[in-house]
């Protein structure tokens, strides 16, 4: 729901101006001050947009966060803070111990994380008294679109690497996959950065490639959505990790063929979500559908095995794989809801 507008007089200066006053609040949420210049453009008939002018030719970043850490934290606690700070889109993060010094297992975990987590950043100051991250990445230099195609890519290519290692019981290829994950989720992260400064500032949308604030949400979930693909190909791969064999030829090659149909579904539900598609987004999950059948075509295989651990395996693995479908169905759910009012002005 919009906000309600505020009604202001127009008032007669000079000779042949007109002025109108700007709503304080909004003047201060965007750290305006007398003497800055703002763009005036005429939207149809009757309306008119009004946006700070320095907004047109590049964005402005939060300058710095200060995180103070307690002696007695826990790394993953420390990075889970880093984390949501990154996430606000600071340009500085500094790292301060609260008293006393940074202990050497919460400044290893840091600059891991900063290695493997967060897309754009370098360590710029590293010690006993804090560690200082910059943020160097340009905000325009990927687009939302550009991070999800790049994460999209790589998710796939987990997932046919991970039954890859499966056939070849190949163990180093399999934790090649596990690592992987982190790039999968660098590129989420970079993407969650962008959307919630844009969601602070609408000027900020179409330069991101975003069409408006509303969607912001719909991409979020397609984050998680890609994020957990991952996450699967990495429970693929940690299954041959553990029991360091593979499985039957003839039943994993059914297992690739559903394998490659989940991949399929996940390629048309994300050529629906950057075609804006609606059509393409409602047969995607028509098709999602179908796992079923070649989910029943491995569980059949199953039916003459004897040995109850390679049982449990290929369930656990064609488990990981119809979620793949799911996940695409879910996306392709969100092109819909995101999409609807083109459907609707179409049909109208």
């Amino acid at each position: 729901m919009e906000e309600p507008g505020e009604t202001r007089k127009i008032q007669f200066t000079g000779k042949s101006s007109f002025i109108v006053s700007l709503p304080k609040q909004w003047v201060t949420d965007l750290g305006l001050k007398k003497g800055d210049q703002v763009r005036v453009l005429r939207q149809g008939a009757s309306a008119l947009q009004i946006f700070p002018l320095k907004f047109q030719t590049g964005i402005k970043q939060v300058d710095d966060a200060t995180i103070e850490i307690g002696v007695e934290e826990n790394p993953s606690f420390i990075i889970r803070k880093l984390i949501s700070i990154y996430f606000l889109g600071f340009k500085t993060i500094n790292m301060k111990p609260k008293g006393g010094i940074l202990k050497p297992v919460q400044r290893t975990a840091i600059k891991n994380a900063v290695k493997r987590m967060l897309m754009g950043t370098e360590i710029i100051s590293d010690s006993t008294s804090g560690i200082t991250i910059q943020v160097l990445v340009n905000l325009l230099e990927l687009s939302v679109d550009g991070a999800f195609k790049r994460m999209i890519h790589l998710a796939k290519s987990m997932l046919n690497d991970a039954i890859l290692a499966v056939k070849e019981e190949n163990l180093d290829l399999a934790e090649e996959v596990i690592n992987t994950d982190d790039e999968v989720d660098r590129f989420g992260f970079y993407i969650i950065r962008q959307l919630i400064i844009a969601i602070q500032n609408e000027h900020m949308l179409k330069e991101m490639g975003l069409d408006n604030v509303r969607n912001c949400l719909g991409y979020r979930l397609v984050v998680k959505n890609i994020e957990r693909t991952g996450d699967h190909a990495v429970v693929i791969a940690k299954d041959l990790i553990e029991f360091k064999k593979g499985i039957k030829k003839q039943i994993l090659m059914k297992i690739q063929d559903m394998n490659n149909f989940s991949i399929s579904v996940l390629d048309d539900a994300c050529l629906s979500l950057f075609k804006e598609d609606y059509v393409q987004a409602d047969m995607t999950i028509k098709k999602a559908n179908e796992i079923v059948k070649y989910e029943k075509k491995v569980l059949d295989a199953t039916k003459s095995l004897k040995d109850d651990e390679e049982i449990f395996r290929i369930r656990r693995m064609v488990e990981n794989i119809r979620r793949i479908s799911e996940y695409a169905s879910d996306i392709a759910e969100i092109v819909l809801n995101i999409n609807i009012e083109k459907a609707l002005k179409k049909t109208s």
